[in-house]
């Protein structure tokens, strides 16, 4: 069971090769095009109509950015670049919606429009990949995606095995396994069964990264809370079935399917992206496929084994520190994915930078979920320090 995500992943790859293979793309004249038309869109822009404005740049990032997959392959080969533009769109359309001078969507257009150029120019010299091209982008692919959901698996596994609970890992296995199966099925459903639009896939995609971000969040202060756990072993060693509820128990489970799920339908997807541009060079995917679970492999021995040696406390510490982190940049990205669905408004903030690995985003919604999540830690670690010092003084 040691690695059964690494294995898990490249079976998941190997459904993604049944599925129908995407056409080669002009991606400059997809970008051409996106252009021809934000420019006319914004020709006819008068801050009295903003949401019909808003309204069609929307259209135009469904209906060409997205429908076109310039979107998905920028972010094969870079998810930041791609999240980079997405947050520029709905700056936009958020500019329009609040009726802001022509000027101002000019100058929002002018960044997005320049980045989109620069993406699909980069995009059209890998059109015709080699070998070694394709073997690097199937590597990083599954590196990429499977480190991320990794890391979360990793931390939960070593925090019960440092609790002495071996025979409760399964949980987290399971948890594991029915993403896997939820991922596959979404893939294909969504590529065969029926054809979701752009608006609802990024509601299901922001909706679940939320739920994510609120499961991590939960567990993360659980972590908390637990970790002074072995320096108090004389005061709690009869209590450690009740640490171990049901219910933390089944939080632990549920992490590990939203970690997996989350990153599992987009492997999917993007390797059978990949596959389209593959043509005769199907080889060159399976080695890198087959080098980056290697080297999954070699970072799961290497953390559980520093995990082992960590001392208790420093490793909640930073077990918590890692899926709270994790939290607050799924609360950024989910809240992004609803702007773009239409489901939230969304409220420029111009002195807010785009830095898409903490998810955060120049937004008052996206900012502002973000510090909610932010808000009870100070308490939560002035509760800890209290507590730790109340047990201490019973101690001695």
């Amino acid at each position: 069971m040691k690695f059964l995500l690494t294995i898990a992943y490249g079976l998941l790859f190997l459904g993604s090769s049944a599925l129908a293979a995407d056409e080669q793309q002009d991606w400059v004249q997809v970008a051409r095009e996106i252009r021809s038309q934000g420019e006319a869109i914004l020709s006819t822009y008068r801050p009295d109509q903003g949401w019909d404005t808003a309204d069609r740049f929307s259209d135009l990032y469904f209906d060409e950015f997205e429908a076109s997959g310039l979107e998905r392959a920028i972010g094969l080969r870079d998810p930041q670049e791609k999240a980079a533009l997405e947050s520029q769109f709905s700056t936009l359309i958020g500019l329009a919606t609040r009726q802001q001078p022509r000027e101002t969507l000019e100058e929002a257009w002018a960044t997005l429009r320049h980045r989109l150029s620069e993406a699909a120019q980069s995009l059209q010299v890998q059109q015709q990949m080699g070998f070694w091209s394709l073997f690097l982008q199937s590597f990083l692919i599954l590196l990429r995606e499977g480190f991320e959901a990794m890391l979360v698996i990793t931390a939960l596994v070593a925090y019960l095995q440092r609790r002495g609970r071996f025979d409760q890992i399964t949980v987290i296995y399971q948890g594991v396994g029915w993403a896997l199966g939820a991922s596959l099925l979404t893939a294909i459903a969504l590529r065969h069964l029926f054809v979701i639009s752009g608006p609802a896939r990024e509601a299901l995609e922001g909706l679940t990264m939320l739920i994510a971000a609120a499961v991590l969040f939960y567990v993360s202060y659980w972590l908390i809370s637990k970790r002074e756990a072995d320096r108090w072993q004389a005061y709690i060693r009869g209590q450690m079935d009740r640490a171990l509820s049901r219910g933390s128990l089944f939080a632990l489970g549920f992490a590990a399917f939203l970690a997996v799920y989350r990153e599992g339908a987009e492997t999917v997807l993007f390797y059978q992206a990949l596959a389209g541009q593959a043509s005769a060079t199907h080889p060159a995917l399976w080695s890198g496929m087959g080098l980056a679970a290697l080297a999954l492999m070699g970072l799961y021995w290497f953390m559980r084994q520093a995990s082992a040696r960590l001392p208790i406390g420093l490793f909640f510490g930073l077990t918590a520190g890692l899926l709270y982190y994790l939290a607050i940049r799924f609360a950024g990205n989910g809240v992004l994915e609803l702007q773009e669905a239409g489901w939230l408004r969304i409220t420029p903030l111009e002195a807010v930078p785009q830095i898409p690995w903490l998810g955060l985003y120049p937004s008052w919604e996206s900012l502002g979920v973000q510090l909610l999540l932010l808000l009870p830690l100070p308490f939560a670690l002035g509760w800890w320090w209290l507590q730790r010092r109340q047990l201490a003084g019973a101690q001695s």
